[in-house]
């Protein structure tokens, strides 16, 4: 199928543009001068254009690989790097995460090379994208040959008529008839992957999730549910599931049952001094950034920054310009620079830098290689997660910093798209009054900028200078 489908072949040149056309004209519909059933019939009918579509891009995508796999093996690319950042060019073009990029591309070679009926019902716009992945996943663990054959059993009526849950049944009866044993060490393998994570919640809360072998979880839930009405039987006020959630975190840090914990904590806020300092608009006026959930209201990050004796806290202070809200300085009881502006750089960027990736860094990173004359400053410097970071040292690969308040940097792929990223901004006060001093030192530093490489630490301490 790669033999009939070449990126390079007008055919695909004429879809983009045709595409494009019908863009457009999707867009210009409002559906105000039609009746009920032209309605209900364009919502089927482009249900089914989307599905045709996503077959289109996972055809797209196992000869994007194809191609780029082999002008690596002609660059002379050893064969374990081949392949190095496809997924992320995938992800950049679909406006998604590297990791999304990456399963977008393994789907697209799965399809085609081990699933030939799936993929012919996804690109005749009977079933979707997800149920395309679905069979993908649940057959994961088989040999190719037992995977083609659960792909011929399942026909397009079951495909298209089961729902989620009776699909994944049948599906996994089929691989463990094919081959128990697979399915075994399949379960084998997922119990090693046992992790916890963390992501932000609506209302500043956040959801702390476990994934445990089946017997674990249930096991610890059924301890919690327990404790918690013990609880309530006893008098506890809270509702059983505050009582669980306090019981959870007590537990894991080693505190006494029976109320609310105490947690010592290290907060690192990006806040505007008069935030900080509560001369906003108002008490609760203005709002800050908490390292590692986003956005919270002013008046949270006053009460973490002056929590009472029996909660140790240690506040990481970091000051934006009120003007642009870039981040210029920091206040920290680190003693090493290096690490310091490691520090300064992974709290102005928040999350991996590469756009639609919100992956935590793990990688400080020079834009422009130190092999290339980069200079190791918070200018040169960006957060990325380690799957980008690599993705990224693949042959054809470039990027620049541009100019500017505000930190931003241009990737260009090696097919020679391009992509901006600019770090988010800080929170800052709604109103600034500025000095005709100030903003004349300004505009010297803009005119500077582009004349050294100094670093945004560097550039409020020289302002302090020379405002002293």
């Amino acid at each position: 199928m790669l033999d009939t489908f070449d990126l390079t072949d007008p055919l695909a040149r004429g879809l983009v543009q045709h595409a494009r056309a019908l863009g457009e004209a999707l867009a210009g519909f409002d559906g105000d001068q039609d009746d009920a059933d032209d309605l209900i019939a364009l919502v089927a009918t482009l249900e089914d254009l989307k599905c045709r579509a996503e077959g289109a891009q996972v055809v797209a995508s196992a000869a994007f690989d194809a191609a780029q796999r082999a002008e690596q093996a002609a660059a002379g690319v050893p064969v374990e790097r081949q392949g190095q950042g496809v997924g992320l060019q995938v992800a950049l073009a679909r406006r998604e995460s590297h990791h999304r990029g990456q399963r977008h591309l393994g789907l697209a070679r799965t399809l085609v090379g081990e699933l030939p009926c799936t993929l012919q019902a996804l690109r005749a716009g009977r079933i979707s994208e997800w149920r395309a992945t679905l069979v993908a996943r649940e057959t994961a663990c088989l040999l190719r040959e037992h995977r083609a054959e659960v792909d011929q059993r399942l026909g397009d009526d079951d495909l298209h008529s089961w729902g989620e849950r009776e699909l994944l049944g049948e599906l996994r009866r089929i691989a463990y008839r094919l081959d128990a044993e697979s399915v075994v060490s399949r379960r084998r393998h997922a119990e090693s992957e046992r992790t916890v994570s963390l992501r932000p919640a609506p209302d500043t809360m956040t959801y702390l999730t476990a994934l445990l072998p089946v017997a674990e979880g249930v096991g610890a839930y059924a301890a919690l549910t327990r404790a918690a009405d013990t609880a309530r039987a006893d008098g506890d006020e809270r509702s059983r599931g505050q009582v669980m959630a306090d019981l959870l975190v007590t537990r894991v840090l080693s505190q006494p049952d029976g109320g609310r914990p105490q947690i010592p904590v290290t907060v690192n806020v990006v806040v505007s001094d008069q935030v900080l300092l509560g001369a906003g608009d108002g008490d609760t006026g203005g709002s800050a950034e908490v390292d590692g959930y986003g956005p919270v209201p002013g008046s949270l990050a006053r009460d973490l920054t002056t929590a009472g004796p029996e909660v140790a806290v240690a506040i990481r202070r970091l000051y934006a310009r009120p003007a642009e809200g870039g981040l210029v300085a920091m206040d920290s009881r680190a003693r090493c620079f290096p690490a310091g502006l490691a520090e300064l750089i992974r709290l102005r960027d928040r999350t991996c830098r590469t756009p639609w990736c919100d992956a935590p860094i793990r990688h400080t990173d020079h834009v422009r290689p130190v092999a290339d004359a980069g200079f190791t400053t918070a200018t040169n410097g960006q957060g990325l997660c380690e799957a980008c970071n690599y993705a990224k040292q693949a042959p054809g690969w470039t990027q620049q910093v541009v100019d500017g308040l505000r930190h931003e940097v241009i990737t260009a792929t090696p097919t020679g798209q391009t992509y901006r990223s600019a770090a988010p901004p800080c929170p800052r006060p709604a109103a600034v009054t500025e000095s005709p001093a100030d903003r004349r030192y300004e505009l010297s530093q803009r005119c500077d900028l582009s004349r050294r490489a100094g670093s945004p630490l560097e550039m409020a301490l020289a302002r302090h200078l020379h405002a002293a």
